[in-house]
């Protein structure tokens, strides 16, 4: 089970940035051997949320989810990581459908954009998401933007 919490950067605890920052590394620098800069002066912007899964103590699931204008000019979720330990056991779509009921809080009846890691657009079309870029690379990752219209 999983218990959630939403949080803007003012509200996490300095354990809690630690954590969701090392989950973020771990995920997306060390896994994907994909050096970038993981500190992108987003996260401590104006009504920026990060969505935070814990089992016990221990943080296996984060998302960041950004107002309009911040990313894209739709409402956006980013940083999508479930702790490798944790995937295969349906945490991701958790994860996923607790960050959209958390922008639909944050954000009622606004669309969602978002730049998803290629081979995961299946996942993302499963809960509404259409591609609307081609492929590109992003830190040589292929991504596509994709969209869930309101």
């Amino acid at each position: 089970m999983i218990t959630w919490q939403l949080k803007s950067f003012s509200q996490l605890t300095t354990t809690q940035l630690y954590q969701l920052l090392k989950l973020r590394v771990d995920v997306f620098v060390v896994e994907q051997n994909c050096p970038y800069p993981e500190l992108d002066n987003k996260d401590h912007q104006q009504d920026v949320y990060h969505l935070l899964g814990y089992q016990g103590d221990k943080l296996i699931a984060c998302a960041r989810l950004l107002p309009k204008g911040v990313s894209y000019p739709s409402v956006s979720i980013g940083r999508v990581a479930i702790s490798k330990s944790h995937r295969g056991g349906g945490f991701g779509h958790q994860l996923l459908q607790e960050a959209l009921s958390a922008c639909d809080l944050l954000w009622p009846g606004e669309s969602i954009e978002i730049g998803a890691q290629e081979y995961l657009s299946e996942f993302y079309q499963h809960h509404g998401f259409i591609p609307t870029s081609a492929m590109y690379l992003e830190d040589d990752i292929p991504h596509i933007d994709m969209k869930l219209e309101k």
